[in-house]
């Protein structure tokens, strides 16, 4: 790329170095435009339809998907110039690639990675608040994010569906095998409840609770067991740092969920108090170093450094909380379950999961 640049005194001025940049910085810009189409693309279906398309023009794809045919072809024309979506000018016909659609349409389970696409237009939406936050420090309560627990819970429900009970536990076969002969087992800001519903049908001996602050939550979670003839599992609005159920408690789990806690130190605490003596708590959470340097070659920590910043932190630091962030890591998730009297703490990775570590350790 050749671009001017205004000359510096500084003599350590490198043109080509600059010139690099600010390819990159065009390369950012329509990278970021593109995540917003892209979430279109897939909220509408769009990316769905087309996966089971033969080659077809606008007016055929929006005839199909049911959408407005101006819109669908500047849609268009952002996937083909961004190297989405392919077109044949001759018959100005459009076509999706398999090898594409294979991480875009919701059929790819696992490796559909449309559905984060979604988290650009959410954390835009309070951009001007988080300046704010920048400027004058506190943070912004959950009810800013409106729709934030149902693209989570679309995210998530992936890996429930594919990994819960066959490979998370399973990193602990005391754990499955306490789960088969019949526990009780809690799971910390259960969302939606689908973690526990999916247990709930697994495990039929064994009874499980889920708690959550969201109303909303809990009574789609109970909708939801209620669809699925489940008579031994519970759902409640409880804050986690509520839990007071001394030593009842065989199993806690925590999915992606202690990080954006106001008082994550102080429910960790519950959880400890909770567990019967010997009891297991399973921790997900996300896969990254509490040390920046350690995050650079890892091809999540910008987007994750981002919704930490526009949502993970700032919803903690609303409630005065502590703040750790998306990316507290590791080590001071580590540090700080060895601190509050969590033994034989092992960290697992599960297969395909570039996301998350879990984290298995026993009450002292």
């Amino acid at each position: 790329m050749c671009i001017d640049v205004i000359t510096l005194e500084k003599q350590d001025f490198d043109k080509s170095l600059a010139e690099e940049f600010a390819s990159k910085m065009l390369q950012f810009l329509n990278d970021g435009m593109l995540s917003l189409m892209i979430s279109i693309g897939y909220k509408t279906r769009l990316f769905d339809t087309m996966a089971e398309l033969e080659p077809s023009t606008s007016q055929e794809i929006a005839q199909k998907t049911k959408l407005n045919e101006r819109y669908v072809r500047e849609w268009l024309g952002a996937m083909v110039t961004g190297k989405i979506i392919n077109y044949d000018p001759s018959t100005e016909k459009y076509y999706l690639p398999k090898e594409h659609s294979a991480f875009l349409v919701r059929k790819a389970g696992l490796d559909n990675l449309a559905v984060f696409a979604q988290y650009i237009s959410l954390m835009g939406n309070v951009e001007d608040k988080i300046v704010e936050c920048f400027r004058n420090g506190g943070g912004l309560p959950y009810s800013e994010y409106p729709k934030f627990q149902l693209i989570q819970a679309e995210e998530t429900a992936r890996v429930f569906d594919n990994r819960l009970t066959e490979q998370i536990l399973q990193l602990n076969p005391e754990i499955s095998n306490r789960l088969r002969d019949g526990i009780e087992v809690l799971d910390v800001g259960c969302g939606r409840g689908h973690a526990i519903n999916l247990m709930g049908k697994q495990y039929p001996r064994s009874k499980f609770s889920g708690c959550d602050i969201s109303q909303e939550a809990i009574t789609t979670a109970k909708e939801e067991a209620k669809k699925f003839g489940l008579t031994n599992v519970r759902f409640e609005v409880k804050d986690a740092i509520l839990i007071e159920e001394l030593g009842k408690f065989d199993l806690i789990t925590a999915f992606d969920t202690i990080h954006d806690q106001a008082q994550p130190t102080k429910v960790l605490e519950a959880i400890n108090r909770s567990l019967k003596n010997d009891g297991f708590f399973l921790m997900q959470d996300i896969a990254a170093s509490s040390k920046v340097d350690k995050n650079i070659d890892s091809p999540l920590a910008p987007s994750l450094y981002t919704v930490s910043t526009m949502h993970c932190m700032s919803v903690s630091l609303a409630y005065s909380g502590e703040g750790l962030g998306t990316m507290w890591g590791k080590e001071m998730a580590i540090k700080k379950l060895s601190e509050l009297g969590f033994k034989d703490i092992e960290v697992k990775n599960v297969e395909g999961d570039i996301m998350n570590y879990y984290y298995i350790s026993r009450k002292s």
